[in-house]
């Protein structure tokens, strides 16, 4: 670990919440959605109702609320949409950290920081309604970006709005509204923004893989998981 990574991981001291309510360290089950799970061959993928109950028994096998991980996972869940699966795209490893809890759960900013960017990306499969924000700290500007959340989260956020540290930013959304997922946050931190706005890929192609990987550190250095 170094560079920013390191900055990254020195910005907090312990478990660092990113989902509102009563969650603690001990509640969150790790998960792999790998190409290598050979349980997701029995799952339908195509189907987010599917998908959820899959979620849901996983956690209750664990004893755990939250399910998280994601990072840097080559997945084949990806192939059902036609914004990742084609010729061109071709895109299938992802590169944020995904926290699996139920839908209208309170998503709050683990720092201090401003609204850079917001939009609804409502392609089947994408990101659905997106908060992107911009903090600074010791000199160091950067990004984190909250996916699949509900319409509702953007319709009264305006472009440098300010955000404390814990405070509530959006609520996720169900599948009819956030790209057509089972609940879950994707959470990415960013170092640039690439002229993106609203919007920044988070799930690269293998060539791209590296480039990424170095803008894009592992979500869990900040929040401790």
């Amino acid at each position: 670990m170094a560079g920013f990574s390191e900055f990254i991981n020195g910005l907090t001291t312990g478990f660092t919440p990113v989902i509102g309510g009563d969650y603690k360290q001990e509640d969150f089950a790790y998960i792999n959605l790998s190409a290598d799970n050979p349980d997701l061959l029995k799952l339908e993928v195509a189907s987010s109702e599917a998908f959820s109950i899959f979620i849901d028994e996983y956690l209750r096998n664990r004893k755990a609320r939250a399910a998280y991980g994601g990072y840097n996972e080559l997945r084949t869940l990806y192939n059902r949409s036609e914004l990742f699966n084609n010729t061109e795209a071709n895109r299938n490893i992802h590169i944020g950290l995904d926290i699996w809890v139920p839908a209208f759960s309170d998503i709050i900013s683990p720092l201090e920081g401003e609204v850079h960017s917001f939009q609804d990306n409502n392609n089947f499969g994408d990101y659905g309604p997106t908060i992107i924000l911009q903090h600074s700290s010791k000199g160091k500007t950067f990004y984190t970006l909250y996916g699949h959340l509900s319409r509702k989260s953007l319709e009264t956020l305006r472009v440098g709005d300010k955000v404390r540290a814990g405070e509530k930013i959006a609520e996720l959304g169900g599948f009819d509204e956030n790209g057509d997922y089972a609940p879950h946050l994707h959470f990415q931190v960013m170092e640039k923004m690439h002229d993106y706005s609203g919007d920044y890929p988070g799930v690269v192609k293998k060539e791209d893989l590296d480039l990424f990987l170095k803008n894009c550190p592992d979500p869990n250095f900040l929040l401790k998981i």
